[in-house]
């Protein structure tokens, strides 16, 4: 987790669709959500979810140290202290 991210490392048998779950896991744990926690209703009212549009995705092969490097930058580019390489 991080100070405003939840990070999920999991495994997803071939024959579903890596996008499909993950929207379907941001849809209903948006709804739980909403429904727990009545505020979000206001914070968020102009969209139904209180998830960003992006996720990550790897295969077999990426190993903790990238990923634990992609879940910092993410933490960076939200707090607006990344700093674009052209």
């Amino acid at each position: 987790m991080d100070k405003d991210h939840v990070h999920l490392h999991m495994v997803i048998p071939p024959k579903y669709s890596v996008s499909e779950i993950i929207n379907q896991i941001k849809s209903n744990t948006s709804r739980d959500m909403k429904e727990k926690f009545e505020f979000l209703e206001k914070v968020y009212w102009s969209t139904d979810s209180v998830w960003s549009r992006g996720f990550f995705v790897s295969t077999v092969g990426i190993n903790e140290e990238v990923i634990r490097r992609y879940v910092q930058m993410q933490g960076e580019e939200d707090s607006g202290q990344a700093q674009l390489e052209l």
